[in-house]
């Protein structure tokens, strides 16, 4: 590779917890300041996530560490040389995601046929108008995968993890590079566990408070006078489950959050709208069911009915993925390790972490 070539100085072959160093030569000073970060910030994080001591001259990075450390420290410079050199600015979040795909474990639940972990220099990436959205856990690598390969794709995992996240970020990506015409956000609208009763405005004014994290991740993708106008325009649509049924849906990206609060009958009518040109991604978690006992999830009996069919794409994110608060991860451990509160958490704990069992039909 002429752009980032990496040149051993002492590469000594040592039992894995000894000490080695190696220099990393970038041609493209350009590219190596957009990766050191301002005051080569940047490089102290990466020292810190890695455990590794870096040195930087002229354009030479030297790395010290065990060969393990090293090893992954070189992956991450890689990844983020990928990323610099096509003009993309580098911050703290892309950093720490290197880090943790570099570092953690990489088997993956829903194909553990694959060798471990992705290829940090050929990582998925979706273009928005605030910028790039890159992986940040091998969970999310495989799941971008998953959304650029396939027209149907289920995101199945618990809170944090990016499901939302990432599909919208897909879809705006699409949407900006005309590869569809228009964006459909959809929940619905059932209360987590409380009864709000009547709610006072108008018909949009009653549906928001359940489409407010569409809101948000749209938001953060898209300027908000540009999200108002296209909505205007009926360019992006966000709209409850209810409204679906009798529409077929064309040249369009649709996501269905929260489906583990879809009944059977919503979730087979949702998923037959789908017209020429669109694509669809369902996401939710199955041990968030907040539907009565008696009624059986539309996203569990998907999940059980749909899961060999070619063409579709599954991918089950685990506590592993979670990137919100480090607390967030343990948290769903916790739960995920007690006995389940309600008929519905039972069959969750195959999504998020424990070993997945054969699919029933």
């Amino acid at each position: 590779m002429t752009a980032f070539s990496p040149k051993p100085a002492r590469s000594d072959s040592h039992p894995s917890k000894e000490k080695r160093s190696i220099t990393l030569r970038f041609e493209n000073n350009t590219i190596l300041k957009r990766i050191l970060g301002e005051y080569d910030r940047h490089l102290v994080q990466l020292e810190q996530g890695l455990d590794v001591r870096l040195v930087c001259r002229g354009n030479r990075i030297a790395i010290t560490g065990t060969n393990e450390t090293v090893s992954q420290a070189q992956s991450a410079f890689e990844a983020l040389h990928h990323l610099a050199e096509k003009d993309n600015a580098i911050d703290a979040e892309q950093v720490m995601g290197v880090i943790r795909l570099v570092s953690m474990p990489t088997q993956r639940l829903s194909r553990p046929e694959k060798p471990s972990g992705p290829d940090l220099r050929t990582l998925p990436a979706f273009q928005t108008k605030r910028g790039v959205i890159t992986p940040r856990s091998p969970g999310q690598a495989d799941y971008m995968k998953e959304l650029a390969d396939k027209e149907l794709v289920f995101g199945l995992g618990p809170a944090g993890t990016g499901k939302t996240y990432l599909a919208v970020a897909q879809a705006v990506s699409l949407f900006l590079s005309g590869k569809v015409e228009r964006i459909i956000l959809s929940r619905p609208a059932v209360e987590a566990g409380e009864r709000l009763g009547f709610l006072p405005g108008d018909m949009r004014e009653k549906i928001d408070p359940y489409l407010r994290p569409l809101y948000d991740a749209l938001h953060d993708m898209m300027p908000g006078d540009q999200i108002a106008r296209r909505m205007a325009a009926g360019e992006i649509e966000v709209a409850p489950l209810a409204f679906m049924r009798g529409r077929t849906l064309a040249h369009a990206y649709v996501i269905l959050d929260e489906a583990q609060n879809t009944t059977p009958a919503q979730m087979k009518m949702f998923l037959t709208r789908m017209g020429n040109g669109t694509h669809m991604t369902i996401t939710g978690d199955l041990s968030q069911i907040d539907l009565p006992p008696s009624i059986t999830s539309g996203l569990k009996e998907a999940v059980s009915t749909l899961e060999n069919v070619p063409g579709i794409g599954f991918c089950h994110l685990s506590s592993a993925d979670v990137i919100r608060h480090p607390l967030v991860a343990r948290i769903i451990d916790a739960y995920d390790q007690a006995t389940p509160l309600s008929p519905h958490n039972s069959f969750s704990r195959a999504y998020h972490g424990a070993p997945k069992s054969p699919v029933k039909r």
